[in-house]
């Protein structure tokens, strides 16, 4: 398919539950003139035996809640031959956070010191040299769900049975990180590919130590040095790039990357941010879809 101009970039958004996130995007696309059509994904079927969609679609931007649905989605796409962010590949690591330490770790980006066990009492030998408070995560999940900081033996044993015991197997992964000092915030920066379009701090709200906004944090614009910036940045080129939120903590020893989210939420980042984040990421899809 000839492009010749941005406006010919056909574009694609699919989404299982429509937020403020798609319709910005929805919206931006729309006054940049670009060809734009919002797929709710339970209203698709898909013949995974042709390429039905390689003539009506140049990039797909996946904003599905759901980590499978999503997942699917962008491995579909890409086996229609369309272009989508982000991948199969990179959504694949985001969304499992034990993917994602792995890729972090080997690629020498700072992140808390982590450990993984199978069963209960390797999860408390871990625990027990990690140090208390220490914090517990499933592998898959968003919004700070399920996260649990545990103060000491007994709490993370009664923790830990809880996950044991339940019925989906990510649960019997037991995903343990050291609990690192910060300020009562931490940064998210979001990646559009090599940029930085947003850096902003999250405020813990009251009785809550997690800062996720969708738990009530607050939002700030970040003023970040050249050493953090390029932390961040390396982050996203390590799970392999794309459109990317990268949690950070400031550490005593500087700040740590511990999260990075394949279909990042925007909207407390765009009250305060001085740049247009939609249309930040729209622009980039068109970018890399003319290459």
């Amino acid at each position: 398919m000839e492009k010749t101009g941005e406006n010919r970039v056909k574009l694609a958004i699919a989404y299982d539950l429509l937020r403020f996130e798609e319709k910005a995007l929805y919206n931006e696309a729309q006054k940049l003139s670009v060809p734009v059509e919002m797929m709710h994904v339970d209203s698709l079927s898909f013949d995974l035996n042709t390429s039905d969609y390689i003539d009506r679609y140049d990039v797909l931007l996946q904003r599905c809640i759901s980590h499978s649905r999503g997942l699917h989605v962008s491995a579909i796409f890409e086996a229609m031959g369309i272009l989508a962010i982000n991948s199969y590949e990179v959504s694949a690591i985001c969304d499992d956070k034990l993917l994602t330490t792995l890729r972090l770790s080997r690629k020498g980006i700072p992140t808390p010191k982590t450990r993984v066990a199978f069963n209960q009492e390797q999860a408390l030998k871990a625990l027990d040299e990690l140090g208390y408070p220490a914090v517990i995560k499933p592998i898959v999940g968003s919004w700070g769900r399920l996260v649990a900081r545990v103060r000491d033996r007994e709490e993370a044993a009664a923790v830990i049975e809880s996950r044991a015991s339940g019925s989906n197997p990510n649960d019997h992964i037991l995903y343990l990180q050291e609990y690192i000092k910060r300020p009562q915030r931490d940064i998210r920066a979001i990646v559009a590919g090599d940029e930085l379009i947003a850096t902003v701090y999250r405020y813990q709200p009251p009785n809550d130590w997690r800062t996720n906004v969708a738990r009530g944090g607050t939002s700030e614009e970040a003023k970040l040095g050249d050493a953090e910036r390029e932390i961040l940045l390396k982050a996203a080129e390590a799970v392999g790039g794309g459109i990317l939120g990268i949690d950070a903590m400031e550490g005593p020893s500087g700040i740590v990357v511990h999260e990075v989210n394949s279909t990042v939420e925007f909207r407390g980042a765009s009250t305060v941010s001085t740049n247009n984040i939609p249309r930040k990421m729209v622009e980039y899809a068109l970018r890399v879809a003319k290459r």
